[in-house]
């Protein structure tokens, strides 16, 4: 007879059947982990934030979201002097800012960042730069608002990662693992292979507007006038009127966050406050409760800057660049021929300029260095 002659077959669900699912499901998980083990092997070597390097050369900026990148030049120790603000003050060269005021600046604008925002970064700046050269901070309408200390406009839909920004480097570990992250790690072993351009300078600086022999006109003045009608920039007739129990509820929280700020660095620290130059077709109309509001929040702006002895500079006003449509890629976004003229206007401010022939600027209370 032969062996195993009437023997049932192994039923389904059987000790056979139970040994295979156990090895299957051991192999799946030693795969897993070998997999989970690479993947945080490749983020942690290639380090796209910087969190195993301190002071030195900051490694590739790869990641479009300034917020994950600024904090490993603050880190790096390279830059004494740095410029803060939205994307109205990103194209602010610093390697001429060099020269025109001297030190070593890093650009650290981020796009639609919150006055919060704005503020952890300076923040960090500030605590790894014991004596800081010169503190640049652009300060945009959002800084007048009334509740920008509020839950809602402490941060923008762009993620930011608190951990990045604090002094415990052994957290940052538990926040690498995601896809995300993994993401950009490749991209910084493309960038080692020779197989992409860095994202971001080194020193935070990038022309993020389209190319200047792609400029036009015609389209630039869609985008500066869609959904504001002509009569934007007249003055509003009669005019509006506010009533001193009003003018008294006004707030500027975001402020008090400048003035601390501002207090913080050391006496040596030459300090410019600027108010970038937005196009007229989204200043405040003249003669409106939104312009009284915007002047009490410049003038609140004015005493911050004569107590601590920074440098004012406004250039959010009426005047013959902001009220020409061809210096603009959008209503907030000048063309890289302004911001060259900012830059010079800084250097000008500091050697004593106070305001410009064609009105581009005025220097209220303008401290003597």
């Amino acid at each position: 007879m032969t062996s195993g002659a009437g023997m049932p077959p192994d039923r389904p669900g059987g000790p056979k059947d139970e040994t295979v699912a156990r090895r299957f499901s051991l192999t799946f998980v030693l795969a897993t982990l070998a997999f989970a083990a690479l993947t945080y092997g490749v983020i942690a070597g290639f380090d796209p934030y910087g969190v195993r390097r301190g002071a030195g050369e900051p490694g590739p900026l790869m990641d479009i979201n300034q917020r994950y990148v600024y904090p490993q030049i603050v880190r790096s120790g390279r830059y004494s002097s740095a410029v803060f603000g939205t994307s109205t003050v990103r194209l602010l060269d610093p390697q001429r800012l060099d020269k025109l005021l001297g030190g070593r600046f890093a650009n650290l604008a981020m796009n639609a960042a919150t006055p919060w925002e704005q503020m952890q970064i300076a923040d960090l700046f500030l605590r790894h730069t014991p004596a800081p050269g010169t503190l640049v901070f652009g300060i945009d309408a959002p800084w007048c608002d009334r509740d920008a200390d509020s839950e809602a406009k402490r941060l923008t839909p762009r993620p930011f990662p608190p951990w990045l920004y604090d002094d415990d480097r052994l957290n940052d570990w538990a926040h690498l693992f995601n896809s995300k992250n993994l993401e950009i790690a490749l991209r910084v072993a493309a960038y080692r292979l020779g197989l992409m351009d860095e994202r971001i300078r080194g020193d935070g600086y990038e022309v993020f507007v389209p190319p200047e022999d792609t400029y036009d006109l015609s389209r630039a003045r869609m985008h500066i006038w869609q959904g504001h009608a002509p009569e934007a920039v007249t003055s509003v007739v009669p005019a509006e009127t506010v009533s001193e129990a009003e003018r008294k509820s006004w707030r500027f929280p975001a402020l008090a966050w400048l003035d601390a700020m501002l207090a913080r660095a050391p006496a040596t620290t030459r300090k410019m406050i600027l108010l970038p130059p937005v196009h007229v077709a989204v200043q405040p109309r003249p003669g409106s409760k939104a312009v009284m509001h915007e002047e009490a929040c410049k003038a609140m702006l004015a005493e911050i800057a004569q107590r601590h002895g920074a440098l004012l500079l406004d250039f959010r006003r009426s005047s013959p660049v902001t009220r020409e449509d061809s210096n603009y890629w959008d209503p907030m976004h000048y063309r890289i021929g302004i911001a060259r003229r900012i830059e010079e206007t800084l250097a000008a401010a500091m050697g004593g300029a106070t305001e410009a022939d064609d009105g581009f600027f005025v220097t209220p209370g303008s401290p003597v260095w």
